[in-house]
């Protein structure tokens, strides 16, 4: 039998799978068209704390094999700072840091030498255990120059990033699994902190996707829920004047930040466990915290303050459909938001019974950004009543139903609301979903 053809329809038994238990078809072929369209070092840099090898090799190891299952090949660079800890006890060195680094003195170094390389052919050869290509690459990809000997030791910044053995293993279809070590021009081995040396990966790669893989599953809120999504246009002020935020957490958003400003605006940070890495990837709603540099948001009550054809055409693209010839004529905004490059947008219409959810458009390419949720989260901020329909089968509706304090179903709509406590009330503004009028068409042949 053909090797290609058992590949083909492994490939398609994995993807059914994920299909199943993570998503809609729509989206996870709308996910793998954009992934390989990429070039290939351009998909995804997945960074591997010690913590996850130590504690999560074999949810690490199914997630990176399911990628190359569907035909993707992420880059991995990974730490080994637990494992380091115990081996230096081991040998009776007393462990130092100075500002976060770890002291590398020359007997330091041998060990650190020694456990990367460990760690490094252990994720390896747990890969290829599962018939998955993986390359083991410990050095070659990172110049350095010693920070400061006489405080660090043996410890480097990056200075250039040498991409050649990355891309003959991207090329052969293999995943690269690289170690943070670096050397300097002349040749002396020297130790790299494994996130200062993924973000100089990062900023040489200029990847899609940059993913964080831990143990918590995301960054975590005030109450310890993992935050799902943060839009640092409009999120990053107000995180950093929380209370509940802490110095590392803080230290985190920033150093997440100063990444993202240094790749393309459609580039995301996730970060989560590695056994929902398919569901982060492949998924909308994802299931750790995504951040982006997301867009600024434009707010008016006003249809002046908006380009009217970029929003008609904003609206028709992300519905399908044609939207009334004369609907800014015949609506009266409440309040509207948009986001600057007209890619998502919220529409609050004033009525006889309140405040009505007209639109809530996100275009296809922006779903799992996390913009639509921004904008949500602004209007909801602002908005402490609301009611609106949506039709029954809308794959919104399941957000819709987290949203709505109630909900009724009405024929082909299903009507929601929240902030609403007077029944007759709530029964006025379910009869007037009933018959409004709709304001999207099927489009003409």
């Amino acid at each position: 039998m053909n090797p290609l053809h058992v590949h083909d329809r492994q490939t398609r038994l994995t993807i059914l799978r994920l299909l199943s238990s993570m998503g809609s078809s729509k989206e996870i072929n709308q996910y793998l068209k954009r992934y390989s369209e990429l070039e290939a070092a351009r998909f995804a840099v997945v960074k591997v704390g010690g913590a996850v090898l130590r504690d999560d090799l074999e949810a690490l190891t199914s997630s990176l094999a399911f990628l190359q299952d569907v035909g993707l090949t992420p880059i991995v660079i990974h730490g080994a700072g637990p494992q380091l800890d115990t081996a230096i006890a081991e040998a009776g060195i007393e462990k130092r840091t100075v500002d976060g680094l770890r002291v590398t003195r020359a007997d330091t170094l041998a060990i650190v030498r020694q456990v990367m390389q460990a760690q490094n052919l252990r994720l390896v050869e747990a890969l290829q255990a599962l018939d998955t290509r993986a390359t083991s690459i410990v050095c070659g990809v990172f110049e350095a120059t010693l920070k400061d000997e006489a405080t660090y030791g043996l410890v480097g910044d990056v200075s250039r990033v040498d991409l050649t053995p990355l891309r003959a293993s991207l090329k052969a279809g293999s995943i690269p699994v690289i170690a943070s070590l670096g050397e300097t021009r002349e040749g002396q081995i020297v130790n790299i902190n494994a996130d200062f040396a993924a973000n100089a990966l990062v900023r040489e790669v200029q990847p899609d996707k940059i993913v964080f893989l831990t143990g918590t599953g995301g960054l975590l809120d005030a109450h310890g829920q993992v935050i799902d999504s943060i839009n640092l246009s409009s999120d990053y002020e107000q995180l950093m004047q929380a209370e509940w935020i802490n110095g590392g957490m803080r230290v985190k958003i920033e150093q997440i930040k100063a990444l993202l400003d240094t790749v393309p605006l459609s580039s995301s940070v996730s970060i989560t466990r590695p056994a929902e890495l398919a569901r982060e990837l492949f998924t909308h709603k994802g299931s750790g915290t995504l951040v982006r540099r997301g867009e600024r948001v434009l707010c008016a009550d006003n249809w002046q303050a908006f380009d009217l054809a970029r929003l008609r055409g904003l609206i028709e693209s992300a519905f399908g459909r044609q939207l009334a010839s004369d609907y800014f004529e015949r609506s009266a905004v409440a309040r509207a938001w948009v986001s600057e490059n007209y890619r998502a947008a919220v529409i609050l219409l004033r009525t006889d019974q309140g405040i009505y959810l007209d639109k809530f458009a996100v275009l296809d390419e922006a779903q799992g950004e996390g913009l639509g949720r921004a904008l949500w989260a602004q209007m909801r901020a602002q908005t402490p009543a609301l009611y609106w329909r949506s039709r029954r089968h809308n794959p919104v509706n399941s957000f819709y139903f987290d949203e709505a304090d109630g909900s009724s179903k009405q024929g082909e709509w299903t009507v929601f609301w929240y902030g609403l406590d007077d029944f007759a009330q709530i029964e006025r503004c379910v009869l007037e979903c009933r018959q409004r009028p709709a304001t999207l068409t099927d489009k003409e042949a």
